[in-house]
């Protein structure tokens, strides 16, 4: 069952597009903010954004630019606007569609089943042709064998050291926060401590870093995470 969250302030449209949205076989859920759609799309596993423009705390346009440059998943903004310049500002943003309000439900069910299509053709394709490695520096990552290698030496890596080390390489000189970490690698239905993030952040320090004190890779951005730097 695919996942889709409705980033919208208005009940009375969010309920609408979430009671057909499910009558057609989706798992829905709602944020009326943009603080926390925020925080719910980058930690939630969705398949599909559904992101109206004007919210309260954070505009859409934010939203979509923030989860643009951490995720690929696709994104519908929804507005009541018909003007040209906001869709384009929206779709430089990285936003896929544009649905103006009002809507019919069937045009908004048709819009998202035809985006899901695409995204899953384009992985497929994206698949069968991405490089089976990634070399970053010292370091060399097969991702059909999971194996890494520093200086051309295999270093074991956990399961959970090699998925973290994988999505910060992939999400090179973006920061994220032990919060964000521990909901994308671990879920976010799972239960335990941040802590944990920062011991498998010096786990793998000490297997990849020439000098784990002084990281050249994985770096502590103080006060708000960490990033991979390239």
């Amino acid at each position: 069952m695919k996942k889709i969250l409705i980033i919208e302030d208005d009940d009375s449209i969010a309920s609408i597009e979430r009671d057909y949205l499910v009558a057609n076989g989706y798992s829905v859920d709602i944020n009326s903010d943009g603080e926390s759609g925020l925080i719910s799309a980058l930690t939630g596993a969705y398949d599909l954004i559904l992101l109206d423009v004007m919210l309260p705390g954070m505009d859409g346009f934010e939203i979509c630019r923030k989860i643009r440059g951490a995720i690929n998943i696709p994104i519908l903004m929804v507005t009541a606007k018909k003007e040209e310049i906001d869709k384009i500002r929206g779709l430089g943003l990285g936003a896929d569609d544009y649905i103006v309000k009002p809507f019919s439900p069937s045009e908004l069910v048709a819009r998202v089943k035809s985006h899901l299509a695409m995204f899953e053709r384009l992985m497929e394709t994206n698949v069968e042709n991405k490089p089976q490695e990634m070399t970053v520096g010292t370091i060399r990552i097969n991702q059909k064998t999971r194996r890494v290698y520093v200086k051309d030496v295999e270093i074991e890596l956990k399961n959970k050291e090699y998925e973290l080390l994988l999505f910060l390489v992939i999400n090179a000189d973006m920061v994220f926060s032990k919060e964000i970490l521990y909901e994308r690698i671990w879920g976010a239905e799972s239960y335990g401590d941040n802590a944990t993030v920062a011991v498998h952040i010096n786990r793998i320090r000490e297997k990849i870093e020439e000098d784990p004190s002084s990281p050249q890779y994985i770096q502590t951005v103080w006060g708000a995470g960490y990033r991979f730097k390239v």
